[in-house]
């Protein structure tokens, strides 16, 4: 008698909704009525005229779609020029371009990972694309406890082959960031590359926001590669690769991620390019983020929650269990306010909290309407 094949998914689902960690998709309107603290739109561009206008132009003139890889008829001159200003604004060599901040992560830790006998030292905290990558690479890999420099030169030490260490410039989760300045010195000392995540740090730490490795002083060091997303700061979507120009055309060549891939798209490729440049224009709008982030955080401690102090735009707030954070965003919801809601296995230390993101363009009233929200639909003991 032959069985259904997919029986076993039933036995995941009903553990899932035992523990409280059922995900949906919830799709949204075009126009939501509800005030954003859940989205990645740090700089309040992903619906800038300027910037929807600039993705409109590409899609008329370039095409809907790349029509295929980069290596093949996906590379326009359009990417060209992104890649170029990019790579000049965050101060590194060269830039390259690809269909998503995941497959940039991807990409890279391959890629640098490829020589036998390498070594990958890996922050606790670090993004699932970091970890996904780590695995995909199949080098040996050290999972290090969080932003601890002495602990990545212990794991170093002794090593004879190539090292790499990867790191997220601001986690995710709590919005901290990492020691930059202290890690990059023990991977010079080690003779180790160090590969950062600046998914969060882009257009919103740095001169400018030109990014944590400006930040920290160390953009453009020989020894660095960072990675980041169009699709938060820059409102758009795609990845990049910034580093020495020797290892943006080897991930050309190694990277399968970028190989095998159909390119970013046209209209994505000139929405990020026209952020980019407003963002030039406009420097005050990461200054703005931060001190939005700041307030809100101050506000919600004042008020006794328990929530993190922010290092760029992320703020979270604890909640007693997956269950408690699940109904609490669901209040916020129903009160008109979008936050984000992280549960295991989300968070590396298996507390639940829900997720708010500053943005350049919120108003003070929003801010205190956010945080009076929050604070009145809070579950007991959070």
């Amino acid at each position: 008698m032959s069985r259904d094949p997919f029986d076993w998914i039933d036995a995941h689902a009903e553990r899932r909704r035992a523990a409280g960690l059922v995900r949906t998709l919830r799709p949204r309107p075009a126009a939501s009525p509800l005030l954003d603290l859940a989205s990645n739109d740090y700089l309040g561009l992903a619906r800038h005229p300027e910037v929807t206008r600039a993705g409109a132009d590409a899609c008329l003139r370039w095409g809907a779609g790349s029509t295929g890889s980069r290596l093949v008829t996906g590379s326009t001159e359009l990417h060209a020029e992104l890649e170029a200003e990019l790579a000049a604004f965050c101060g590194f060599e060269a830039a390259l371009v690809l269909a998503s901040g995941y497959a940039a992560n991807l990409a890279a830790v391959t890629a640098l990972s490829g020589e036998p006998g390498t070594l990958i030292a890996s922050d606790s905290g670090n993004h699932a694309s970091l970890i996904d990558g780590c695995r995909l690479s199949r080098a040996a890999t050290e999972v290090v406890p969080h932003a601890d420099p002495d602990a990545l030169r212990k794991v170093f030490a002794g090593h004879e082959g190539p090292m790499l260490a990867v790191t997220d410039s601001v986690f995710s989760v709590d919005g901290d960031a990492a020691p930059l300045g202290a890690l990059a010195a023990v991977c010079r000392e080690q003779g180790a590359a160090l590969l950062v995540d600046d998914a969060h740090g882009l257009g919103v730490l740095g001169p400018g926001g030109s990014g944590a490795a400006a930040e920290a002083g160390l953009a453009g060091a020989p020894g660095l590669v960072c990675t980041a997303t169009l699709s938060k700061s820059l409102g758009s979507q795609g990845g990049v690769v910034l580093g020495p120009a020797r290892v943006i055309g080897h991930l050309v060549n190694a990277a399968r991620t970028f190989i095998f891939d159909t390119g970013l798209a046209p209209a994505a490729t000139g929405a990020a390019l026209g952020a980019l440049r407003l963002l030039r224009r406009e420097p005050e709008r990461a200054v703005r983020a931060r001190a939005v982030a700041r307030e809100l955080y101050e506000r919600l401690v004042e008020a006794g929650l328990d929530a993190t102090a922010p290092d760029a735009c992320v703020v979270s707030v604890r909640a007693p269990s997956a269950e408690a954070a699940v109904a609490w965003a669901a209040r916020c919801r129903e009160a008109g306010l979008a936050v984000g809601c992280f549960r295991p296995p989300s968070v590396p230390d298996g507390i639940s909290r829900l997720r708010l993101t500053a943005r350049a363009d919120l108003t003070d009233r929003e801010i205190g309407d956010a945080v009076g929200t929050i604070v009145r639909t809070a579950p007991p003991g959070p």
